[in-house]
C-alpha cells in the first residue's frame, strides 16, 4: 500500500495530471457553485453547454483545427470508430466501398477486420513480416487508385511503433491517434480524419474524439445507426444521446493544464526529452534491449525487453515496490512498455531509470 502517488505507467486508462485530479475531487460535490456535481447536471443545460463549449475551443486551439473540419465528442472507442469509419466513407470509393490500409501493429489489424464488415478492406503494406517493430517504406506501398481513404494507426500502443512523419497520399488520409493525440504537433490538414480514445492521453475512459473534415460528411451507408452517422452527430453537437458528460468535463480540465504547460508543442519537447532518456538508457545497457527500429520508436510507449527473460518478474515486482507500476509489456508481444503520456512527467522517467540501472547492476 502506499500513502503518496505512484508513478503510472499504464497504457489506458493511463495517468493523469495531479492538479487535474485534484480540482476535480475539488468539483465532486459542488460544480460552479450549483450545489451538484457536473455529472448531476443535464447536457443540453447552459452550465453543461458551457463547459461543453470551452472544451471544444480549447482543443480546437490547441491543435488548430481550422473551421473546416468538425470536432465530435463521441463514445464507444477507436473500436467503435472502426466501423463508423467504413460506414461514413467507404461509399466514396469509386467502384464500390474500398478502403486501403497500412498495417504496423495489432490495431492496425482490428481497423482491417472490422472494416471489411463494410467493404473491401485492403491492406496496402504491413510490418507484419518484422514482428511489427517497424514502419513499411512508403515507396512500397501499394496504394489504390479506388479506395476511399487510407487507414494508418500513428502510434501503435501495444508495440511502441509510431509514424514520425505524417505520410502524404492522394486519398483522405484516416489517422487513429488514440495514443499520440496532443503529445505532438499535427497539421490537421494533413488528414480527412483524426481519431482516438481519450483514455490515454486526455482523461478518462468514455470519450471518443473525431475531428473530421467536413466535405467528408453526409456519405454514410444506410444502414449506419444515428449514433455513428458523423453528419448527424456534427449537427446535434455530439448529443443525439446523453455524450459522456464527465469525461468531456475532466478532458477539458486536462485542455486547460495543456495550455498552462506552453500547448503541444512545448510538450512535444518534453516528450522528446523523456523517450529519449528512457531509449539511451536502454542502448547503453548490458541487460535491457528494444525490438523496434530506431526510426519509427514510439515516444508514448517504449516497449523493451530483458535479454534474460528469467528475470521478468523480478524486474516487475521490484519496480511495483518502488511505485513504478504497470510496466508489464502486452500479454502478445511479452517484455516491458513504459507508458510516458503526457502527464507522465520527467521525475517518473528519471525514477524508472535509476531502477533499471539498479536492477541490471544488482544481476
Amino acid at each position: 500500500m502506499f500513502d503518496r502517488r505512484v508513478f503510472n505507467f499504464a497504457p489506458g486508462p493511463a495517468t493523469l495530471p495531479e492538479e487535474v485530479l485534484k480540482q476535480a475531487a475539488d468539483e465532486m460535490l459542488n460544480w460552479n457553485g450549483l450545489g451538484m456535481g457536473v455529472m448531476e447536471v443535464s447536457h443540453r443545460g447552459k452550465p453543461f453547454m458551457a463547459c461543453y463549449e470551452e472544451t471544444l475551443s480549447d482543443l480546437r486551439e490547441l491543435m488548430n483545427i481550422p473551421d473546416s473540419y468538425a470536432v465530435l465528442f463521441l463514445q464507444g472507442g477507436a473500436i467503435g470508430e472502426n466501423a463508423a469509419i467504413p460506414m461514413n466513407l467507404m461509399p466514396l470509393a469509386k467502384n464500390g466501398p474500398k478502403a486501403d490500409f497500412v498495417v504496423t501493429g495489432i490495431w492496425g489489424e482490428k481497423s482491417v477486420k472490422e472494416a471489411a464488415k463494410y467493404g473491401q478492406a485492403h491492406v496496402a503494406a504491413s510490418s507484419a513480416n518484422t514482428g511489427f517493430t517497424s514502419i513499411p517504406d512508403q515507396k512500397n506501398w501499394q496504394l489504390s487508385d479506388d479506395a476511399a481513404y487510407v487507414h494508418i494507426c500513428s502510434n501503435e500502443t501495444v508495440g511502441g511503433v509510431e509514424f514520425q512523419q505524417v505520410p502524404k497520399v492522394s486519398k483522405p488520409l484516416v489517422a487513429d491517434v488514440s495514443s499520440n493525440i496532443l503529445s505532438r504537433v499535427f497539421d490537421i490538414n494533413d488528414f480527412g480524419v483524426l481519431f482516438g480514445g481519450a483514455q490515454k492521453n486526455i482523461g478518462p475512459a468514455g470519450l471518443s474524439i473525431v475531428i473530421v473534415r467536413k466535405d467528408l460528411l453526409g456519405h454514410a451507408m444506410p444502414i449506419t445507426p444515428m449514433v455513428w452517422d458523423w453528419a448527424k452527430q456534427a449537427e446535434s453537437d455530439s448529443m443525439l444521446n446523453t455524450p459522456p458528460t464527465y469525461s468531456i468535463y475532466l478532458a477539458g480540465l486536462v485542455f486547460k493544464w495543456l495550455k498552462r504547460q506552453g500547448g503541444v508543442a512545448a510538450m512535444e519537447k518534453q516528450n522528446i526529452a523523456k523517450s529519449n532518456l528512457l531509449y539511451s538508457t536502454i542502448d547503453s545497457s548490458g541487460l535491457f534491449a528494444s525490438k523496434v527500429d530506431e526510426s519509427c520508436r514510439s515516444r508514448m510507449n517504449v516497449t523493451f525487453y530483458l535479454k534474460d527473460e528469467k528475470l521478468n518478474e523480478a524486474f516487475v515486482e521490484g519496480a511495483a515496490k518502488q511505485g513504478l507500476m504497470n510496466i508489464k509489456g502486452h500479454k502478445s508481444v511479452g517484455g516491458m512498455r513504459a507508458s510516458i503520456y503526457n502527464a507522465m512527467p520527467m521525475a517518473g522517467v528519471q525514477a524508472l531509470v535509476e531502477y533499471m540501472k539498479e536492477f541490471e547492476r544488482g544481476c
